[in-house]
């Protein structure tokens, strides 16, 4: 065998291993994400040595993930360096971007993509399979991330930013933590499914906005002052509403809230004589909040001022909708309201497995009830998702086909879609 030779089959060997090295660092990362942490809990206390590893490493999980993207990331320049050089002495220097490129690529589906695949099916199974390698190679890697953030935390220091830094890294640490200890809980009454859900809309409420979960302003009851009281006293009465806005000249002009329980303590007063109230003394003072507070922040507001009713105005002052403090409760607990054979307000299930959505639906809780993945980023509601997904207003008949689900665009008013059919794409196959 020739010298050429004998370095092609060590630099293949050689590669075969970093790549193998890529693969465990890649399910490693996502094993550590995903993984239940119960069930490895409870074979660790049964005496199974691989779940004692597993268990060791999900105690450190932030650090750990950390280490192993640091070992992919060195894993990946040795590998690109190696296919670089055994390149150049293969077929010269145009050999060299070759190796380099064959190697990004295998490293992209053999030591990426597949690996992530399976530990996502089967977290329990790989973390097992791969914890006492993890035992083994990490704590030769925890010092360096111990170090490498020890360097931060001094620059960032240095620039003014360190003590800010600092905890801002301690708290999404620790809530990474408690993400993946979430993912890994279960009931003994197979309730987990609820109770992850209520748990990780806990953790959600400081990055969720009111305009995601308020009710929108075309689904806003509210009343005329210009009315007579006998006819306000009425609609107030027959409303299924406690707090009720009311407004004067355009809906848009919300110049007070209308309690239920001081509307009829001041019919009392007035001799249970309707004309003689006097509706925009009884009506409250309205408290406009942005639409781009966070259900946190709002939260706090709602106990800090014992109120529980707020109206949402964007930045130009005009209203949104309204929120309030059962809205956030039912962010987090589901819907706390009196229960309907539907859950949604404005989803009617059809006997074709469809489902007819008005357009103001919101998607967050299309999501909650239906375990949709729909992006809640672009818009809040099922009609704003259609529409900036089609870049147009759509006409009456138009379908869509995105994120799995089918929409047919079954009524609209002015520019605004009102009616959706919204089925499963792989249904219509």
């Amino acid at each position: 065998m020739t010298g050429v030779e004998t370095l092609a089959v060590a630099s293949g060997v050689l590669g075969l291993a970093l790549l193998a090295a890529m693969a465990l660092t890649s399910s490693g990362i996502a094993a550590l994400s995903e993984a239940p942490r119960n069930r490895v809990a409870a074979l660790a206390e049964r005496g199974d040595r691989r779940a004692l590893h597993a268990r060791a490493v999900l105690d450190r999980q932030a650090e750990s993930v950390l280490a192993l993207r640091l070992a992919r990331r060195l894993l990946l320049i040795l590998t690109a360096s190696l296919a670089s050089v055994s390149g150049a002495v293969a077929f010269g220097p145009a050999g060299a971007a070759v190796g380099v490129l064959a190697a990004l690529a295998l490293q992209a589906i053999v030591a990426e993509a597949l690996p992530r695949t399976a530990a996502r099916a089967h977290p329990e199974r790989v973390l097992l399979a791969i914890a006492p390698a993890l035992a083994l190679g990490l704590p030769a890697l925890l010092p360096v991330v111990v170090r490498i953030e020890a360097l931060l935390a001094r620059l960032q220091a240095g620039l003014g930013r360190g003590g800010a830094a600092a905890r801002r890294v301690r708290l999404e640490r620790a809530e990474e933590v408690l993400r993946g200890a979430i993912e890994g809980h279960a009931a003994p009454d197979g309730s987990e499914r609820e109770e992850r859900a209520m748990l990780r809309s806990v953790l959600d409420l400081a990055d969720v906005t009111v305009g995601k979960i308020m009710v929108h302003r075309n689904r806003v009851v509210a009343l005329d002052l210009d009315q007579p009281p006998a006819t306000l006293l009425e609609q107030a009465l027959s409303s299924a509403h406690t707090r009720i806005p009311v407004y004067r000249g355009s809906r848009e002009n919300i110049v007070g809230i209308l309690h239920a329980k001081a509307l009829l303590q001041a019919l009392r007063r007035a001799g249970g004589r309707a004309e003689n109230l006097a509706m925009a003394q009884i009506a409250a003072r309205p408290w406009f909040i942005p639409d781009t507070t966070t259900l946190l922040d709002q939260l706090h507001a709602f106990r800090r001022r014992r109120e529980h009713f707020a109206v949402v105005v964007d930045e130009y002052g005009v209203l949104m909708g309204i929120v309030t403090l059962e809205d956030i409760l039912e962010e987090i607990v589901g819907d706390i309201a009196e229960r309907h054979e539907f859950q949604v307000p404005g989803v009617r299930p059809q006997p074709d497995g469809a489902w007819l959505v008005d357009g103001t639906v919101t998607i967050r809780d299309l999501n909650r009830e239906f375990g949709w993945r729909l992006p809640d980023g672009p818009a809040a509601t099922i009609a704003g998702l259609v529409m900036h997904e089609s870049r147009a207003i759509p006409d009456v008949g138009q379908v869509f086909v995105f994120h799995g689900l089918r929409f047919e665009v079954l009524r609209r008013k002015r520019n605004q879609v009102a009616l959706l059919r919204v089925l499963r794409a792989a249904a219509t196959r």
